[in-house]
């Protein structure tokens, strides 16, 4: 066989050993890895590492050298020891005291999402899945999920358009009331009403902290079939990508009979390339929405369709060159 096959012999090995690299990954959250080396004065061995987190010293030694090659961690040898430490991405993604910390979201993908994963198969043949019921830990975890997601995405998609003209704001299924926090800190002048499931709203207020209460309000219902509040702004932030066009439609239906003359809709998805054959991350964002709930990502045109059906004019999108990108529309 040529270098060619070679070469294609190793990326299919890549591509079929890649849920490896993402349990590793899962796995050293999970233990706690990179927060005992964020905690501790100096790199630590393999001993120290393994006591710390209190797992084998074998498996531990397996997990960190990999961990290295990943570029997660960094490693220095002194007297034939090798002794690890953060490297600058876990530092600022992986661990707890990081405010850009991904941790809830990458323990919420290794338990619950990289389960669904395992139906893909059954998802693309039949159409479907059978959709996965929160428990309330799971619920609590995604919803933390959700405010490390927007603690490093909220800026560039609330600053993609400017959202000054709009000093009453509705977050639909805002849940954690993260992405209201973003809201204020851009623009100082506004309110903002989270609206969201009475569970939902019940474990905002139970687990996560508004100093900014006079200026971020939450309001139980379901946004299928109860009465919207009020808002020159409604945000549906990884909404929409949730459900078929059907029910896009509906709520969207909904929102434009409720908005003022001259108010708005910013969406905030990640949006697939015209001819849907990109970018990958959004392409594999799409699959995720089959194995665990009934919707797609979708492209500008497609977005821009389901909106001025809706009733929505003065239609505009920006991709944001992070995650997510944004579309305003107004009534």
């Amino acid at each position: 066989m040529g270098s060619s096959g070679d070469d294609g012999y190793r990326l299919l090995n890549e591509y079929t050993n890649g849920f490896m690299v993402s349990q590793v990954l899962f796995a050293a959250c999970e233990l706690g890895v990179f927060d005992l080396l964020a905690e501790a004065p100096g790199p630590l061995d393999v001993a120290a590492v393994a006591a710390g987190v209190e797992a084998s010293p074998h498996g531990t030694e397996l997990l960190l050298d990999t961990c290295v090659s990943l570029k997660l961690l960094k490693v220095e040898t002194r007297a034939g020891k090798a002794f690890y430490q953060n490297t600058e991405l876990s530092s600022a993604y992986l661990t707890r005291v990081s405010p850009t910390s991904q941790c809830n979201l990458l323990k919420y993908m290794g338990r619950t999402s990289y389960g669904c994963w395992g139906h893909l198969a059954d998802a693309v043949r039949w159409g479907l899945v059978a959709l996965h019921a929160r428990s309330e830990g799971e619920r609590l975890q995604f919803m933390q999920a959700l405010q490390e997601v927007w603690s490093v995405n909220g800026r560039s998609v609330l600053t993609a358009f400017d959202l000054s003209g709009f000093p009453l704001m509705c977050d639909l299924g805002g849940g954690p009331g993260a992405l209201a926090k973003e809201c204020l800190s851009l623009y100082p002048g506004c309110k903002v009403t989270v609206f969201d499931i009475p569970e939902v709203v019940r474990t905002a207020k139970q687990h996560f902290s508004f100093p900014e209460e006079e200026q971020i309000h939450f309001q139980e219902g379901d946004f299928f079939k109860d009465p919207l509040p009020e808002a020159d702004l409604y945000i549906l932030a990884r909404i929409l990508h949730d459900w078929a066009d059907g029910k896009c439609s509906h709520l969207l239906e909904r929102v434009y009979h409720t908005c003022k003359p001259g108010g708005g809709i910013l969406v905030i998805e990640s949006l697939l390339d015209e001819d849907r054959r990109g970018p990958l991350l959004t392409q594999l964002y799409s699959l995720n929405m089959l194995v665990q709930t009934e919707g797609q990502e979708r492209t500008p045109t497609h977005y821009h369709m389901l909106l001025s059906s809706a009733g929505f004019r003065d239609f505009q999108f920006k991709k944001t060159g992070a995650i997510y990108d944004a579309i305003l529309v107004r009534k």
